[in-house]
């Protein structure tokens, strides 16, 4: 443990004398070790995918789930992806140095803020890795050092993807140390990693609800959470029925295992009687086990080859990760809203109308990251948001809030220019 620790001590001085250098780092030097990366995540995938098979054949072995199993799996076209992202990235514009808000005062001086980095950033993460190039390429271009703690389960495609980016920017030019994984995979370096305020200035858990509660209960350092995601859809009265089937089944089963699917679906009892058949045949195909209330449980039952399950009070507020949904008939938007307000997650939120004014009230009334109308609630994401690609989902307000990029791991100091002025 005493040379784990002191593993996770120079790793973090490295990165936090890199932190310095990459504060003035060229965008041109970030962007060249971004493509790098692009490039080496391709040429590199046999290695890439084989060190994954190791830690995806002996987590299966281990009994994980399948919701977990799915975010281990790497694949060429999951690669890409990333690969694609990393370049979405380079070609964005650079948040650091940006000016905004100046203005001059009645005395002469000149304000302005300027954008700057945080500094080092704190990753802890579970069972996805790709997340090590997300965060890897966002810090980079935002001009911040990592250190990242993935688990376990991954640590063997953690290692390779950050050698991959190590090297790129080692061919780029960026200073030695901006990226930094720890091996050690001993839980008790967690909690040592939350102590070092002095050297991480911003710590960011993605993971199940249990990592997020121990980072944001015993950091030591501002955390930045979020990624429980308790997703509704609300189908209106004034639904049009083929949006609301196409909407449902695409927040539910495209990918059921990310935190931005659906986990409820509310509908108005007024297109109940209709909407229900229809979603529920959809959802059957793909294999989709609806937990329904009462009044769904009877509109469905007639309905052959459904998975039907009564929901009780647990199925309200569940993040599922699976092909799982719950179903509850409300009397009125109003219900809507408070069935939301009360087991929602604070992360994204849609409606499905054709009434504007229903639309405007669940878009102002709502009180999530993210809120939608007629839309689903899996573009919840950095890449679809245009940002290239997101260090996480933050559900709380201070200081990002939805996918975080490059501008969120960024903060601002003021610039006062004068000419000889003195406070009076």
């Amino acid at each position: 443990m005493k040379s784990a620790i002191k593993e996770l001590e120079e790793k973090g001085k490295a990165a936090k004398a890199a932190s310095r250098k990459l504060a003035f780092l060229s965008t041109e030097v970030k962007n060249k070790a971004l493509l790098n990366i692009a490039e080496a995540l391709i040429t590199k995938k046999d290695e890439i995918l084989a060190a994954n098979k190791i830690d995806y054949e002996e987590a299966k072995a281990s009994g994980m789930s399948e919701a977990m199993l799915d975010r281990l799996m790497l694949s060429p076209s999951r690669l890409e992806g990333i690969a694609q992202d990393t370049r979405t990235v380079a070609a964005l514009p650079a948040p650091v140095g940006e000016v905004f808000e100046m203005r001059t005062l009645p005395n002469g001086l000149q304000i302005s803020k300027r954008r700057v980095p945080l500094g080092v950033i704190g990753a802890i993460y579970e069972s996805r890795p790709n997340v090590t190039i997300d965060i890897s390429s966002l810090c980079l271009k935002s001009g911040n050092a990592v250190i990242l703690r993935g688990g376990k389960e991954a640590i063997n495609s953690n290692a390779a993807l950050a050698k991959v980016a190590q090297e790129a920017c080692d061919q780029a030019g960026v200073p030695q140390g901006a990226i930094q994984l720890i091996e050690s995979t001993e839980r008790a370096l967690v909690n040592h990693m939350l102590k070092m305020k002095g050297i991480i200035d911003l710590m960011i858990p993605r993971g199940g609800a249990g990592l997020i509660k121990l980072v944001s209960e015993n950091a030591a350092m501002p955390v930045l959470s979020g990624g429980i995601g308790v997703c509704h859809t609300y189908v209106d009265k004034n639904a049009d029925l083929n949006k609301a089937v196409a909407i449902a089944y695409n927040a539910k089963v495209q990918r059921p295992t990310v935190c931005n699917a659906l986990d409820c679906i509310l509908v108005h009892n007024q297109i109940a009687q209709a909407y229900l058949p229809s979603i529920a045949k959809e959802w059957a195909k793909a294999g989709v086990e609806m937990h329904c209330d009462e009044q769904a449980l009877t509109i469905l039952k007639p309905v052959p080859s459904l998975k039907l399950v009564p929901a009780t009070d647990e199925d309200w507020g569940k993040e599922y990760l699976s092909l799982k949904a719950a179903i509850k008939v409300v009397d009125s938007l109003d219900e809507a809203l408070e069935h939301i307000e009360k087991y929602g997650s604070g992360h994204s939120e849609a409606i499905v109308t054709e009434d504007h004014s229903a639309a405007t009230r669940f878009l102002n009334e709502v009180d999530a990251a993210c809120v939608y109308a007629n839309a689903s609630t899996r573009f919840t994401d950095g890449s679809q948001f245009g940002l290239g690609a997101e260090i996480g989902i933050s559900t709380q307000k201070f200081h990002a809030r939805g996918p975080m990029a490059l501008k969120e791991l960024t903060s601002y100091k003021w610039i006062i220019q004068g000419t000889g002025q003195v406070r009076p």
